[in-house]
């Protein structure tokens, strides 16, 4: 055995995604870092000993524009690269690379921290080291660190260092909150097991081990969805343990688990109701997918009102957009559904105040242990939410340890643009990073996308349910025309909505309701007379009424920021008001409505500086017109005065519209994003007016590059020159960025 002593800047316990987003974060920003995971893999319930799907703020699909952007970006479109497939194992390596392309990083696996030294009194306690023991290798190491994130899950490091926490349900009255119940007590969401199933190409016969499961002596069959041909996380509520401990009871909540999964699989091979005669068992999980334990306490708790009402925090870290997704607490032998679901209109934002503890100098958290209520935990324990959070606390641990100073009195607005620089998951916040010099330069384009419309007829779709149409609508809506089918003489009756909020693209408030006359005809063009001059960019909803007389014609590959929708009534037993769940995009995915608006200034050349990389209110880049074989497009920014330019950052477009997983949800049907840039040329301008390539990328595959110099450049203007995307018509650009 051996002894040893690490010393970092920065300790982050726990290696899944949030731990991971913590570690590279820290790492950028110049940081010396131990990653300890107590697993061989990192990923934690992502990973190939779990296999639960990275969900997060796109809610499968129901949240538009919502995919996480920062590190958590960088995983969904490289996984989506090289694991079109959702192989469990090829994403381990995803994120495995990930962390090992980071020289600040030092990774320990199969290492558990079980002490931590703390000292101080109970209102301010302070971590001077946590040990762990690295299983195999026999070595006993104590980890010395200025700052220390628990991204555990479960939360030991900051129970251990006397961090306050708090396990189960607050009551109603403590948050009003109308999903909690009306006292507190000690429940938790349950853990899982999964499985995964193949066809072996001839009969397989299962004969159930004695701890197998009679499923047909509990309410399973008839309360839960079984197939033959479902894997992983189609069985997502085979789920245990809520009204035990679910870190003292592993133990007993994995032994049941693991009857229930074979007393499912003894039904589907043995009771003849399946076709399953050639299928196989090909992996039963052995480490319990825990959901929930320990959540501590910072200078803020996140509650049910912060999700629902999307509480605009001045502080704002970091988004999420699942549901508050909420399971009983018999879990998988409750006789009710296996979860209850409620949306808020749009993604919501996260308070740096729920990072770090309330009594801890040193402790930041990421995860499912921050700051939130049962209730508002039910949302953010979803992995890429956690890892978004991940990004932001390893980014705050760093500053603290380069300011020297506790998380609590960090600098907030610095810690807010170091993450907006760093691409970071962060909505409705312009960056004003004074080092960039882009903000302050003038924008010019080969051409810009000025006419908003789609005319690219796909397939009639007859109006016989309510029409959603989205639209950037900058500086002013002057007008809307539709593409409109007539059986009859009869009406058209459009509905304009605000959203209210930049990240909401669901009818909220009404601007205006025009009533039109249409002769009987096919393929008219009908116009609205719609006008809407809001003030400042924004989204507009616009509601088309169904008629079963009338039928609109979906068109292919609109412009960024224009969505179309269909509306679906709530059923009975969901919860009222959800407008997200009440509008769909099935079938109308990169599709929307023909329609025509004329003139916007939405894709012009000046939103690739404005702060943003985001959409918000608007898709924030600038979109050229349809390129041409052999012709570029190219973006400039100009300075009246020469600047130096020792580094480039360009973020492409990698539309956060498409709702990407890391396992096998759904297919994805391309693997690099159309939208992306795929072949372009950084040039400056020499003081003859000459335009000299400083930097050049091809094949490119990713959202964000960074272009620093071998020398620093003194140039009045520079320019971005597209030679090719990869499948998008014209070249999108989110963001150009200039430093010194």
């Amino acid at each position: 055995m051996r002894r040893e002593t690490a010393r970092h800047d920065i300790t982050v316990i726990g290696g899944g995604l949030a731990g991971v987003c913590a570690a590279i974060a820290a790492a950028r920003q110049g940081r010396s870092v131990a990653l300890i995971n107590n697993r061989p893999v990192l990923g934690g319930n992502s990973s190939s000993e779990v296999r639960v799907w990275v969900v997060g703020a796109t809610a499968h699909g129901n949240n538009h524009n919502a995919r996480e952007g920062g590190i958590m970006g960088e995983l969904f479109v490289e996984n989506q690269f090289r694991n079109p497939d959702g192989n469990p194992y090829y994403w381990d390596t995803v994120v495995l690379d990930a962390v090992r392309a980071e020289p600040g990083i030092t990774l320990y696996l199969n290492t558990d921290v079980r002490e931590v030294d703390a000292q101080g009194p109970e209102d301010a306690r302070h971590i001077t080291a946590v040990t762990g023991w690295m299983m195999g290798s026999e070595r006993h190491i104590r980890f010395e660190s200025e700052m220390y994130l628990d991204c555990s899950g479960d939360g030991l490091i900051g129970h251990l260092a006397g961090a306050r926490h708090r396990i189960g349900r607050e009551s109603c009255a403590e948050y009003d909150e109308a999903w909690a119940p009306e006292e507190a007590d000690r429940i938790t969401l349950g853990s899982t097991l999964l499985f995964y199933t193949k066809d072996a190409g001839h009969p397989v016969k299962f004969v159930p081990p004695d701890f197998a499961k009679n499923i047909a002596e509990t309410s399973i069959p008839q309360r839960r969805i079984i197939k033959s041909g479902d894997n992983g996380c189609a069985y997502w509520w085979i789920e245990f343990g809520g009204e035990l401990d679910t870190v003292h009871d592993n133990d007993v909540i994995r032994d049941e688990l693991w009857a229930v999964i074979h007393g499912i699989w003894d039904h589907i091979k043995n009771s003849g109701e399946f076709d399953a005669a050639n299928m196989t068992l090909e992996w039963v999980g052995s480490v319990p997918g825990k959901r929930e334990y320990r959540r501590f306490l910072g200078d803020y708790v996140l509650h049910q009102g912060d999700i629902l009402g999307q509480t605009e925090f001045d502080d704002r870290v970091a988004f999420g957009g699942w549901s508050i997704d909420l399971h009983p607490p018999k879990g998988m032998y409750s006789e009710g559904d296996g979860a209850k679901q409620i949306y808020a209109d749009g993604v919501y934002h996260i308070p740096y105040r729920s990072l770090y503890s309330v009594n801890t100098t040193n402790l930041l958290f990421a995860g499912r242990n921050i700051s939130a209520s049962h209730v508002a935990f039910g949302s953010t324990r979803v992995m890429a939410t956690c890892a978004t959070i991940g990004q932001a606390a390893g980014t705050a641990a760093a500053l603290c340890v380069a300011d020297g100073v506790a998380p609590r009195t960090l600098d907030v607005p610095a810690l807010q643009r170091t993450l907006l620089r760093e691409d970071a998951s962060v909505v409705g916040l312009a960056s004003d990073d004074p080092d960039d010099l882009a903000l302050t330069a003038t924008v010019t384009a080969s051409s810009s996308l000025t006419d908003l419309a789609a005319e690219a007829l796909s397939a009639r779709v007859p109006l016989t349910a309510d029409a959603g149409l989205v639209l950037p609508v900058d500086p002013e809506l002057t007008g809307l025309e539709l593409l409109v089918d007539a059986e009859r003489d009869t009406e058209l009756v459009v509905e304009l909505y605000d959203p209210e909020l930049g990240q909401n693209y669901v009818p909220r408030r009404l601007v205006a309701s025009v009533t039109v006359p249409v002769a009987a005809g096919s393929k008219q063009w009908v116009g609205t007379g719609l006008r809407w001059s809001p003030g400042s960019a924004r989204n507009a909803f616009v509601r088309v009424r169904a008629n079963e007389d009338l039928a609109l014609y979906s068109a292919d590959g609109p412009a960024p920021g224009v969505l179309g929708f269909t509306h679906v009534p709530l059923r009975p037993e969901q919860e009222s008001p959800q407008r997200l769940r009440e509008w769909t995009d099935d079938g109308l995915l990169h599709r929307a409505f023909c329609f025509r608006a004329g003139e916007t200034a939405a894709y012009a050349p000046a939103k690739a500086v404005d702060g943003y990389a985001r959409p918000y209110a608007g898709p924030h880049m600038w979109v050229s017109e349809p390129l041409r074989d052999g012709v570029g497009a190219w973006l400039g920014l100009a300075w009246p005065q020469p600047v130096t330019l020792g580094r480039i950052d360009v973020l492409a477009d990698d539309d956060v519209n498409e709702d990407l997983i890391n396992l096998h949800h759904h297919r994805t049907p391309f693997e690099t994003l159309p939208t992306l840039l795929r072949d372009y040329r950084v040039e400056a301008r020499d003081a003859d007016g000459t335009w000299r390539t400083v930097s050049r990328t091809t094949d490119n595959r990713r959202r964000r590059q960074v272009h620093t110099l071998d020398e620093p450049v003194v140039s009045t203007a520079l320019r971005i020159v597209v030679e090719a995307t990869n499948g998008a018509p014209s070249a999108h650009v989110v963001a150009v960025r200039a430093y010194a």
